[in-house]
């Protein structure tokens, strides 16, 4: 989708020589392009049945909260280890540059809960797939993910294979 692409700032060599950075702090502050990408994801979930938007520190907050919040639906936050304040689950991951350990609130979700995962950018999947361990982990079902942008080169939706993967944007290595 042009409008959402055009917005996007690309950084070459950044955060290592080699790989083009998709900033997408262009998008958000071009009113039409960020609520365009809302309104285009929420479109994605129209007919989908689910109980809460699951979105992971820090860019999963932007897109997932408005979502939530029009669809009339609870937000659960996914956050960096160490930053929730009651009992939680953890997942460690592999990123494209390391490894990450991310944490939900053991009793965000019950089983049977029903959820879409919403996030700026679908790469590698790592962080997606360990978002999908930890729901269900607690018992409950991923529906969807939805995400504002992917680079394909990097096989994402091929770790989640196993998902309704969808995204509305993406730079397929340019």
């Amino acid at each position: 989708m042009g409008i959402i692409t055009d917005s996007i700032r690309s950084i070459p060599d950044f955060p290592e020589k080699g790989v083009i950075f998709r900033d997408i702090t262009t998008l958000l502050k071009d009113p039409i392009a960020m609520v365009t990408a809302i309104n285009e994801i929420m479109e994605g979930l129209v007919g989908v049945e689910f109980d809460y938007v699951v979105g992971p520190e820090s860019r999963g907050f932007i897109f997932g909260m408005p979502i939530a919040y029009n669809l009339k639906k609870g937000f659960i936050p996914v956050r960096k280890k160490g930053k929730l304040p009651a009992e939680t689950v953890s997942k460690e991951f592999t990123l494209e540059y390391g490894t990450e350990v991310i944490e939900i609130h053991k009793d965000a979700l019950k089983p049977g809960d029903r959820v879409v995962v919403v996030d700026d950018l679908l790469a590698t999947g790592g962080t997606a797939k360990a978002i999908c361990e930890l729901v269900e982990e607690i018992g409950a079902e991923v529906v969807a993910l939805k995400f504002v942008v992917e680079l394909p080169e990097l096989k994402g939706r091929e770790l989640l294979k196993n998902y309704d993967v969808a995204s509305i944007a993406s730079f397929d290595g340019e």
